[in-house]
């Protein structure tokens, strides 16, 4: 997460839980290998999420997740 976090944006602990979230995304994603862009889009979700006032990773991965969930 760190590259794609302004520096001084958040707090030591709140960076830790955005690391998490963004983890467990990639995890749920599969994501091996996938190319810069797609990381940094699931950093900037878990950023604005974040910016909104949200510190649970795992709320934080759920509102990316929800994202890349086909709609029925």
């Amino acid at each position: 997460m760190t590259p794609f976090v302004e520096p001084g944006a958040f707090d030591p602990e709140t960076m830790r839980l955005l690391g998490q979230a963004f983890e467990s995304v990639c995890a749920q994603l599969h994501d091996t290998g996938q190319p810069l862009i797609v990381r940094e889009v699931i950093a900037k979700r878990i950023i604005e999420a974040a910016k909104r006032g949200e510190r649970d990773p795992d709320r934080l991965a759920a509102a990316v997740l929800d994202a890349y969930t086909p709609r029925r």
